[in-house]
């Protein structure tokens, strides 16, 4: 959760002196501030997209869509704020809150001088050494035990953050980026039907494109730390990467995203099969959207990895979200130095924060090929998610809750960090690598949980507490390490990265295995429409058509009950207008339009046109 000014031009391409900024939160606003017009509604039952159209015909426009969760993000018109009250009275309805904005209220602080290093600086050194931090977190013996490149599959964690420089050699050379297997590249389609046109390797939820370029940093940065947990990062010869990185990028270059970009990214996540979620990201905004996303994270056996915070605060009193919620499979996670002792920014709490990792001076990836050191929890949360997917790649029926607990169960305890983190521990990398190997027949298994909002009576229920010591006797442990001095690292503030600046985009789900066959044949057809939606003109995308109607991506068609109008050019050149209804497609998880009482003339022109175009294979 550190934001750093540094500069990654240099006349003559050598080592580059820059001074650091580090920020910290010194102070909230007294009412969290909020996206005009714009909230996310819970359902209390599974509800067709169709008819929540219906409920908001004409009074708001349907932004995304999660079915999954029973979830919707609204835009409400100014002159039609009486929706809300609607919606929250409806019966169907479990609650209804803002799109919130949160905003970074820092100071600065003394910064200090800082190396940043170009690709020729940091390659001479051995594959095998660990150098990203000097805590002994026995990194290289646990490599000397984890399974051969090729030998077991790589775990895929999200990185949820600010983007990455996919062109870096760390992840460009090592096989590290995550492959959308089901997409082919820049054809311009969804191949997969998921909603996310040439999303190969990740998406950019503040554009909704698949350019996932880092403007800011910090996301590259997280990004390395999770690749180094597998391989040296600085040497010369780089090896394969035991991981792979999802990036998914909600925060723009000022560091700040929307609660709804948040859970978006989340959600694909999930579907798209990460097994670990890194959230280098947080504020003391609560919100149940938010919470129910990782609820749906955990009932997946998803690991989301939250950093505590990095303004000196004890999080059992203070609100720090992620880090706070209590999902069972959310680990939150405090900063250490190099001597193990607790960072002086870091946030803690002896109940609410989990485990401390290394996170003062922490050299890693920067866009643009070069390296450099930043400070914070941010940095020690990626450690932390490296080392689970690790765990998870040697014992891969193991949930994220059973990882938790064996990261927790195997860390080296320290008498200083008693009362600052529940397992009073630093993760020992070599212990949860050796523990995970001996618990790959361990069956998975973890506790029923059902989230309890803030402004319920009662407290989430879980079949333990959520963070209980070694667990319910899911994984077995045995191994204690005993600590080694080190030279104590400094330690500095550094910024919390919030929640703001929300982007109204369409927003489509994953495809499953269709439950029937389809009812006409569809075809490929590239080709832009015009949408008459009420008294507004739309231009879409249209990907497929068939006889029975066309699929496209626009957000504003769910307008008006979704009664609308089209101009489709065919590849003759002839235009047809054509008169549908949005519809939701159960089959792809998309919407599209049914064409309703078209003339025999307009559907022989489509009939035409199919005849001439390629089937699609969804």
């Amino acid at each position: 959760m550190a934001t750093e000014s540094w500069f990654l031009k240099s006349k003559y391409n050598l080592v580059l002196v820059v001074m650091i900024q580090f920020l910290s939160v010194v102070g909230l606003a007294q009412q969290p501030r909020v996206v005009p017009g714009e909230y996310l509604v819970k359902f209390k039952k599974q509800t067709n997209s169709v008819n929540v159209i219906g409920k908001i015909s004409g009074k708001a426009s349907l932004k995304a869509a999660f079915p999954d969760m029973n979830m919707f993000h609204f835009s409400v018109k100014e002159d039609q704020q009486s929706t809300v009250t609607e919606l929250q009275n409806d019966p169907d309805v479990e609650f209804v809150e803002p799109n919130y904005i949160m905003d970074k209220i820092s100071e600065q602080t003394p910064g200090e001088v800082m190396e940043v290093l170009s690709e020729s600086d940091v390659t001479a050194q051995s594959s095998t050494y660990y150098t990203q931090s000097y805590a002994n977190v026995k990194v290289e013996q646990a490599w000397g035990i984890m399974s051969a490149v090729g030998a077991a599959s790589k775990t895929v964690v999200a990185i949820i953050d600010t983007g990455l420089d996919k062109t870096h050699r760390v992840f460009n050379n090592t096989g590290a980026m995550w492959v959308n297997s089901r997409e082919i590249p820049n054809n311009n389609l969804d191949d997969d039907m998921n909603g996310y046109i040439d999303d190969v390797s990740g998406w950019n939820f503040i554009t909704n494109s698949a350019n996932f370029a880092d403007d800011e940093g910090h996301g590259t940065h997280v990004g390395g730390i999770v690749v180094g947990a597998s391989l040296d990062i600085f040497s010369s010869s780089l090896d394969q990467s035991r991981i792979q990185v999802m990036p998914l990028k909600f925060l723009d270059a000022n560091g700040s995203g929307s609660t709804s970009n948040a859970i978006k990214a989340m959600y694909y996540a999930v579907n798209m099969g990460a097994k670990v979620i890194n959230c280098s990201w947080g504020g003391p905004s609560y919100s149940k959207s938010l919470l129910d996303a990782i609820s749906y994270a955990y009932d997946h056996q998803a690991l989301v990895i939250s950093a505590a915070g990095n303004n000196s605060k004890n999080n059992d009193a203070s609100d720090m979200y992620p880090a706070n919620y209590d999902v069972p499979g959310n680990l939150s996670v405090a900063a250490t130095t190099d001597a193990d002792g607790l960072a002086s920014f870091s946030n803690y709490g002896g109940q609410r924060v989990h485990l401390a990792s290394p996170g003062v001076y922490i050299y890693s990836t920067l866009p643009g090929g070069y390296y450099g050191s930043m400070s914070g929890t941010s940095m020690a949360a990626p450690f932390v998610a490296g080392m689970a997917a690790l765990a998870m790649r040697e014992a891969p029926n193991l949930t994220g809750y059973q990882v938790k607990q064996l990261a927790m169960a195997t860390a080296q305890t320290f008498g200083n960090l008693s009362g600052k983190v529940l397992s009073a521990a630093r993760i020992n990398a070599y212990n949860l690598i050796a523990n995970a190997k001996s618990n790959v027949s361990t069956l998975a298994s973890q506790p029923s949980y059902s989230p309890k909002y803030q402004d319920d009576r009662g407290v989430a229920s879980a079949g333990s507490s959520s963070g209980g010591g070694a667990g319910c006797g899911l994984v077995s442990t045995a191994l204690t390490q005993i600590p080694r001095g080190g030279s104590p690292g400094a330690s500095a503030g550094a910024v919390i990265f919030l929640i703001s600046l929300p982007v109204l985009l369409w927003w489509a789900l994953r495809q499953r295995k269709p439950k029937n066959q389809r009812r006409h044949d569809r075809f490929m057809m590239d080709t832009d429409i015009r949408i008459k939606v009420g008294d507004r003109e739309l231009v879409a995308h249209m990907n497929t058509i068939s006889m029975g109607g066309a699929s496209f991506n626009a957000d504003a068609a769910l307008d008006k009950g979704g009664e609308v109008s089209m101009k489709i050019k065919g590849p003759d050149g002839q235009e047809i207008e054509i008169a549908g209804r949005i519809v939701w497609n159960e089959q792809n998880k998309a919407y599209g339009v049914q064409f309703s009482n078209a003339k025999e003339g307009v559907l022989s022109s489509i009939q035409d046109w199919t005849s001439k175009l390629v089937k699609s294979a969804s």
